[in-house]
């Protein structure tokens, strides 16, 4: 974490309870945007009796456990994605917080880590990346990074910008070449906007997150093969897996690519 008047574990920990409370949003996100639904209204309401959710009940993670995952009024279970989704952007929200410390950028990154939460279960779920959540998502993310280079990171921004065009034309490059069968517009979609913040970090972060979404999908694929729970030709969504990747090359990036080019005597 870089020096800052903000004591470390504070900081940390206050990103954490951040995404916690973003990730019980997140839930509603996931479960609303696929169907067209607003995010506002109405309230959250349990599936089976249609209850209203109290507000003592929707404490991120503590509901459902004092719950023990079943509603208060008919007992039906609730799904224990709900806890794992806000556990895992707490988590996201914390560790970006120990890594990069209180900065704009930093800003720029939890709302990516946000926005990517929302779109891996949607892509898991329906086996798209609406555009709606990738759209909102660049906007938070183009703002904080305004302000990161009016604060006097401009220095960033040629690179953060030719590894967006990167990304761009890897994703767009195959979208194109197999006519849209090897990589949906969501995908293509998305790939800049990582290679945007990915390439603020670095390079290192910026290559290994690109090569790490293939990568992960690659391997992910051939485990499924191998397991028969797909077959050739089968459709399988890439968005988790870019979205994989980038975390990779975002959080361990550049210590990896430094050692790449350490081990090949190029550093």
């Amino acid at each position: 974490m870089s020096d800052s008047l903000i004591p470390a574990p504070f900081f940390v920990s206050v990103a954490g309870v951040l995404g916690l409370i973003v990730g019980s949003f997140l839930n509603v996100v996931i479960h609303r945007v696929p169907a067209g639904r607003s995010v506002v209204r109405p309230g959250s309401t349990c599936p089976r009796c249609h209850a209203p959710v109290r507000g003592h009940d929707n404490v991120p993670v503590v509901s459902w456990l004092l719950l023990r995952g079943r509603c208060r009024d008919c007992a039906a279970p609730i799904a224990i994605r709900y806890p794992l989704v806000e556990a895992a952007t707490a988590a996201l929200f914390a560790v970006s917080a120990w890594r990069i410390g209180p900065s704009a950028y930093v800003v720029a990154v939890l709302v990516l880590m946000a926005g990517a939460v929302a779109l891996f279960m949607i892509d898991l779920d329906h086996g798209r990346l609406p555009f709606s959540i990738t759209g909102l998502t660049a906007v938070g993310v183009v703002a904080a990074l305004v302000v990161a280079t009016l604060t006097g990171d401009a220095d960033h921004v040629p690179r953060a910008l030719l590894s967006a065009g990167l990304w761009l034309a890897v994703y767009g490059g195959i979208h194109v070449a197999t006519a849209g069968r090897g990589m949906g517009l969501g995908d293509v979609a998305l790939a800049p906007l990582l290679g945007l913040v990915l390439g603020w970090s670095g390079w290192g972060a910026s290559l290994v997150g690109l090569l790490a979404g293939f990568l992960v999908g690659a391997v992910i694929g051939v485990g499924l093969l191998a397991s028969r729970r797909a077959v050739a030709g089968s459709r399988i969504p890439h968005g988790p897996f870019l979205l994989a990747g980038a975390a990779l090359g975002l959080f361990a990036g550049q210590p990896l690519w430094h050692g790449y080019l350490r081990f090949f005597g190029l550093g």
